[in-house]
């Protein structure tokens, strides 16, 4: 749903917050009526749209809209001195010049730096001034991106368009793989490229695939732009990583009777069995970080690269110890 020109931003949060989270709350309910709703729904609603509302005019001034090859897409700026986050298909290759609208209406140029192909991540550079660029924080916490997580999307749908302003869309993100979030934000064309935030007001993902089915779209989450942000800064086009996404470490995990992430099986010669992991041990957190469930810890692992450092904390026999290990190269045809 566009912006009106009738509304600014603050109130078009307000507006998408409540409809987008009333529409999902029937469907949930089975259409049930409105007023037999609990009332701590309202208030969770309340406090959504309060924390959108907060973290909107910092998002929306970093946030711009990139025209490249014939196209429109979007990007948003992530550091004062011009480093751009988008979709590796909206530059295609670095080296790119993109011409980039800036939230005030005002045109810079931009470079595209290096890109991943594999997950459809890319940065790129601003055109140097003496001042600083607006921007947002990135979240480099990418377990903590969940399904069930209030989140929200801006872009520029269509291209840039001053009277009507950004697009806000607000939503829960859905499904999480290693590389990617699946959300229920609604996402046009013109949209690539563009943010979604947490409600932490720091970005999570860059939109990459734009379907017709709600529930199809797809964001790029910030574990491929940590786990390349050396290469990328470099100009280099990532292909391939190794055997499959992320570093090894050569567990298999089961959820046990306590409902807790246990270790059922160590990779013979693999980095984790090297570092001291047993089968049986419980896992409770990596770099800090609670683990919950399966899918929560294979992202953690592989948002890092080979040669990267993860401290394990794990419970043997009930008593707690912590462990360092270095993830390898993933070989063939192995586990997580």
């Amino acid at each position: 749903m566009p912006l009106s020109r009738n509304f600014s931003l603050r109130r078009a949060a307000t507006i998408l917050v409540v409809m987008q989270t009333s529409i999902a709350g029937v469907l949930a309910e089975g259409g049930s009526d409105r007023r037999t709703a609990p009332k701590t729904d309202i208030a969770a609603l309340l406090r959504v749209q309060n924390d959108v509302q907060k973290l909107l005019p910092r998002a929306g001034a970093a946030l711009v809209a990139i025209q490249s090859g014939g196209g429109t897409a979007s990007g948003v700026i992530i550091s004062p001195d011009g480093l751009l986050l988008t979709a590796a298909h909206v530059p295609g290759g670095p080296g790119k010049e993109m011409r980039v609208i800036l939230a005030d209406g005002g045109v810079t140029t931009a470079q595209s730096l290096g890109l991943d192909k594999t997950t459809d991540a890319a940065l790129a550079r601003l055109k140097r001034r003496e001042k600083p660029w607006p921007f947002v924080n990135l979240s480099r916490e990418v377990a903590m991106a969940q399904p069930g997580e209030w989140c929200f999307a801006l872009g520029h749908p269509g291209g840039f368009d001053r009277a009507r302003g950004p697009v806000l869309r607000v939503g829960k993100i859905i499904k999480q793989t290693a590389n990617s979030l699946h959300t229920d934000c609604v996402l046009m064309g013109g949209d690539s490229g563009g943010p979604l935030f947490n409600i932490n007001g720091e970005v999570i993902g860059i939109h990459s695939q734009i379907w017709e089915g709600r529930d199809q779209n797809v964001h790029v989450s910030m574990a491929p732009f940590l786990r390349s942000w050396d290469a990328m800064q470099k100009s280099q086009v990532i292909k391939v990583w190794g055997v499959g996404a992320g570093g090894y470490l050569g567990v298999a995990t089961v959820m046990n009777d306590s409902v807790e992430l246990e270790v059922a099986d160590v990779v013979e010669s693999s980095p984790a069995q090297k570092a001291g992991v047993r089968a049986g041990d419980v896992i409770l957190s990596v770099n800090g970080d609670t683990m919950t469930d399966q899918q929560q810890f294979s992202a953690a692992v592989r948002s890092h690269a080979a040669g990267d450092t993860l401290k394990l904390t794990l419970r043997t026999a009930g008593r707690e110890r912590v462990l360092s290990v270095q993830l390898a190269q993933k070989p063939q045809e192995e586990g997580q």
